[in-house]
């Protein structure tokens, strides 16, 4: 096997995780057991092995420090200051991942001594250059409402189209007219009636609905 003379940098992979709980969009971080930063929360992620795929990589430190599995993943972005890591020059591959709250059953895993979903306002100082990716991860998820279908993510099995509306308006941060909003994401054709209907106390019924591809993100402009 040829091998070259001069060192080279570690790879890691950072996954940034929502879900949308309380009507707030919120991250799960984990608490670090070792050192650097021991004790500081930080995203879930770690060393890529020489084996493996970058993708794989991130799956399994997402299951191995929070115990969370099968979510939908998205490369973000490269980072790679050389500081950025006071152990070695490492560059990480970030990712971030949406999760439906009803789909949630987080637990600090191996690797984690703690585990938690913070509030977008109330995230609390992060390690390494974490701050930074969340607000790229932030930035691309609002983006992302306008050209893709990647808000139904973050739905459980069966949903009101008000409930739709929530995601949307939760995001970004935003009221959305309720008419418009319904005659374009019926429009998609994504979604499609259960011919159940949701009763909520006095007002009318509601008719509930489910994602036809479940787990797919598709662009639709």
């Amino acid at each position: 096997m040829y091998t070259y003379e001069y060192p080279h940098p570690a790879v890691t992979t950072d996954i940034v995780i929502f879900t949308l709980r309380d009507q707030q969009l919120k991250l799960l971080l984990i608490k670090r057991r070792c050192e650097p930063f021991k004790g500081s929360w930080a995203l879930p992620g770690g060393f890529v092995h020489l084996n493996e795929a970058l993708e794989i990589a991130a799956k399994r430190e997402l299951e191995e420090e929070t115990g969370v599995t099968d979510v939908y993943l998205e490369q973000l972005f490269t980072y790679g200051n050389p500081d950025r890591d006071p152990r070695e020059r490492v560059i990480t591959v970030a990712y971030f991942a949406l999760i439906a709250s009803d789909k949630i059953e987080v637990r600090a895993a191996t690797d984690a001594e703690a585990v938690g979903w913070f509030a977008m306002d109330e995230i609390p100082n992060l390690a390494f250059d974490h701050q930074t990716i969340v607000e790229t991860a932030r930035q691309r998820l609002s983006a992302k409402l306008d050209y893709s279908t990647i808000a139904f993510q973050f739905m459980p099995e069966q949903f009101t189209l008000s409930a739709l509306q929530d995601v949307y308006e939760t995001i970004l941060q935003a009221e959305v007219d309720k008419r418009n909003f319904r005659k374009w994401v019926l429009a998609l054709e994504r979604i499609e009636e259960t011919g159940e209907m949701q009763s909520s106390g006095a007002h009318r019924p509601a008719k509930l609905y489910r994602v036809k591809e479940p787990g797919k993100v598709e662009i639709i402009k």
